[in-house]
């Protein structure tokens, strides 16, 4: 759409920020925490870039009074963050570890001492391995019912102070990376019958966690937050059209269309009924998917990427445990499903060293798509640049960060215009973090954080980079001054 002056932001937006236990907090085994599926993973040899793990992450949780207080002099309205479950419950379930629910509350309530909205991610990937252990983790219908008894012990220590609260991060992502791809854990490859298994207890966790939040607090706002990747045909070959459809019924619709009415896409079922791994539902499953959905307050969206929808035929390629983690541009492989699609490179669109495609405009993309098809609010709990940032006389210049983070947000005004309605945007990340599989080179923060590949370099000192002081102006005039 065409307006001649744009209306703005409104008054009341969350400029945020934001992060996930794993990637920042460190003390892996402190206070009684519990061992979680990432501290087990990353210690198979060839998982993660250099054999980095989170044991220290930057060291969060001992400096998270140093953190909140740059975040306040930044001026930050939210900064979301993940609870880690097994700070929670050591063991997944059982007895909870009163030490680990303390640092939460001393978290949220150093935020609230700054005026800043905390954002409470539910689950952000860091599964308890005595799950693992016991059943199976989310391969089990039993995950369920712990899951949700995690949440609810959330919701009832914290539900007076934190109204946001995202259920989980980016299903579509944990679950086929570690299904499909075997790039997380579990670490299993081309097991679409349990991949999509999987994928249906942890929408009935999603489910019955936001019935459980509004029945404690009916007034709380909550939504999942999917990594959605909005996806263009390759040209104007009707046949290139439908692999679009194909890949946004299977790649994006699978998910959201749960979140949003509590049912599968039609003819995504139908194709998973022709190849024998359609999920098993229970009595009463699709009731309790509907009733959820009813109640979801917004879409949460990770944006970084869109990508390319063109025709592959019963012949061409598969998907591969192959990804770009080394910063060498030029190393992805191009993927897909034989009969359906495969997603090329997009020539007309510049990439990160990653070989992610940089594209402002989808963050538009995005919000439109999730207002004429859901007519959900919309809250962009990431987006951001992972890059090698380096410390020059003490100082971090970055300007391709802020290049980045403008012209995402000016489609994002654009997309208010349009009538979207966004309550948030968070970049991803605060500080420098765990890039999961890509180690620490791969630096998204506002505030750089010393340390290097081995896990006792680096004096883990921050350094607020150039970016954290543009950003600040950005607040300060509510996305006027970009």
């Amino acid at each position: 759409m065409y307006f001649e002056k744009s209306k703005g932001f409104p008054q009341d937006f969350l400029w945020g920020s934001a992060s996930a236990a794993y990637q920042v907090e460190g003390g892996w085994d402190a206070d009684g925490k519990g061992v979680s599926n990432w501290d087990k993973f990353v210690r198979i040899p060839g998982k993660t870039f250099k054999a980095t793990t989170g044991d220290k992450a930057v060291d969060h949780y001992h400096r998270y009074k140093e953190d909140v207080k740059l975040m306040a002099e930044m001026g930050l309205k939210t900064y979301r963050f993940s609870i880690a479950w097994t700070r929670i419950y050591p063991n997944g379930n059982g007895e909870v570890n009163e030490a680990g629910l303390q640092f939460y509350d001393n978290l949220i309530n150093e935020l609230l001492k700054y005026g800043i909205e905390p954002m409470v991610t539910v689950y952000h990937w860091d599964m308890p391995q005595a799950l693992e252990d016991q059943y199976h983790g989310w391969e089990s219908r039993q995950i369920v019912d712990d899951y949700v008894n995690y949440a609810k012990t959330l919701f009832e220590r914290y539900g007076d102070r934190v109204k946001y609260w995202i259920t989980m991060n980016e299903q579509n992502i944990f679950t086929s990376f570690g299904w499909l791809k075997g790039m997380h854990p579990p670490g299993k490859e081309n097991d679409m019958k349990t991949f999509y298994q999987v994928n249906h207890h942890a929408n009935m966790a999603h489910a019955k966690t936001v019935l459980a939040l509004k029945e404690m607090y009916p007034d709380a706002k909550v939504g999942a937050s999917f990594a959605y990747s909005p996806c263009y045909a390759y040209d104007r070959k009707p046949e290139n059209a439908m692999a679009k459809a194909d890949y946004d019924d299977l790649q994006n619709y699978w998910w959201m269309d749960v979140y949003a009415y509590g049912r599968y896409p039609r003819s995504a079922w139908a194709y998973l009924e022709s190849q024998g791994v359609t999920p098993q539902m229970e009595d009463g499953d699709e009731d309790i998917l509907k009733k959820a959905a009813a109640l979801v307050d917004f879409m949460g969206v990770n944006y970084y990427q869109t990508c390319v929808a063109e025709y592959n035929d019963i012949n061409g390629v598969g998907m591969t445990n192959t990804m770009n983690n080394t910063g060498e541009k030029g190393t992805a492989q191009v993927q897909g499903v034989p009969g359906l699609y495969k997603n090329p490179a997009n020539d007309f669109l510049p990439t990160t060293d990653w070989d992610w495609t940089i594209d402002p405009m989808g963050i538009r993309m995005c919000c439109r798509d999730i207002t004429s098809r859901y007519d959900l609010p919309v809250v962009i709990s990431e987006n951001g640049l992972g890059a090698f940032d380096k410390v020059e006389d003490g100082q971090v210049h970055d300007p391709y960060r802020i290049a980045y983070l403008k012209a995402h947000i000016e489609e994002l005004k654009k997309a208010i215009d349009d009538g979207c309605r966004v309550l948030a945007y968070c970049t991803w990340s605060y500080t420098d973090l765990l890039s999961w599989l890509n180690g620490y080179q791969k630096r998204y923060g506002f505030v750089y954080v010393d340390r290097e590949e081995d896990e006792n370099s680096g004096t883990l000192n921050r350094i607020p980079k150039d970016s954290y002081y543009w950003y600040k102006k950005v607040i300060e005039t509510n996305g006027e001054e970009l």
